[in-house]
């Protein structure tokens, strides 16, 4: 084996696919962008799922968002579907493992939330059941895929699609537009990066999540003058360290709903 070779161009092919993803996505990423901006703002959380290293990836990124991306700031709500071994083992061994991200959309999934399914062939069984029990509840759905996007594409409202055959390719490009969405996030909800309290997030007490994130509702001190700005903005971020060390309040219980799986034809193994 060349290994300076086989090194050379695994650089030069992914160095090429990031190029088609830059050029060919833009315009995608923006709609992202805008759609999970817009649920945080109404009070809403975006649910991550996936299979292997697309489950890493979701966690991965739903981590980010909840605790901090580049900064210290107040948590975004967010959520990974892929780490609950209980719900997950459960669900595979009573109601089949194509059903382990469904239940869980049809259990956590309100108005206004945001399911974000990565799966890099875009035809894996329990994330296809996913998304189509997402659409039967009105929530948004994302795709990140690659190639055509195969069933996936047809099941969600915005694909982030990237341009390559190569599944290693692929998933970088997932972790890179990922972590962009983050990035953005903070951004876009005024969190890092404006000089102002305006965007700044307080930790809310609505069922979409403890401790969520609701952007767009300004701080009652947000209009004070904008040399006074910055001293706001620290205030905030420390009274969001002392929140962190705080308990959640627990939600009423409730009867559960009663569920029935959105069925629709299987797809070939991730």
């Amino acid at each position: 084996m060349d290994v300076a070779a086989f090194f050379r161009s695994e650089f030069a092919e992914h160095r090429e696919v990031t190029a088609r993803a830059e050029a060919a996505l833009g315009d995608a990423f923006a709609a992202v962008l805008a759609a999970c901006a817009a649920a945080v703002r109404g009070g809403g959380k975006l649910m991550f799922l996936g299979n292997g290293g697309s489950a890493a990836d979701a966690q991965h990124l739903a981590t980010e968002l909840t605790v901090r991306y580049k900064k210290n700031r107040a948590p975004i709500a967010a959520i990974a579907l892929t780490t609950d071994t209980s719900t997950l083992t459960a669900a595979g061994n009573d109601l089949g493992f194509e059903q382990v991200f469904a239940r869980q959309i049809a259990a956590l999934g309100r108005a206004g939330d945001v399911v974000i399914a990565i799966s890099t062939s875009g035809n894996s069984p329990n994330v296809l059941a996913a998304l189509r029990q997402a659409r039967a509840m009105g929530l948004v759905t994302i795709g990140f895929s690659g190639r055509s996007g195969g069933a996936l594409a047809g099941l969600v409202d915005h694909a982030l699609l990237v341009p390559s055959d190569t599944t290693a390719r692929i998933q970088e490009m997932h972790i890179l537009l990922g972590q962009m969405l983050c990035g953005g996030l903070e951004i876009e909800l005024g969190l890092v990066g404006t000089g102002t309290a305006a965007g700044a997030l307080m930790p809310s007490s609505s069922p979409q999540g403890t401790g969520a994130a609701m952007a767009g509702k300004p701080h009652k001190n947000a209009s004070k003058p904008r040399e006074h700005a910055e001293e706001e903005r620290k205030r905030i971020e420390k009274q969001e360290d002392e929140v962190t060390n705080q308990s959640d309040e627990s939600f009423p219980a409730s009867d559960p709903p009663s569920w029935t799986p959105v069925k629709g034809p299987t797809g070939d193994k991730d």
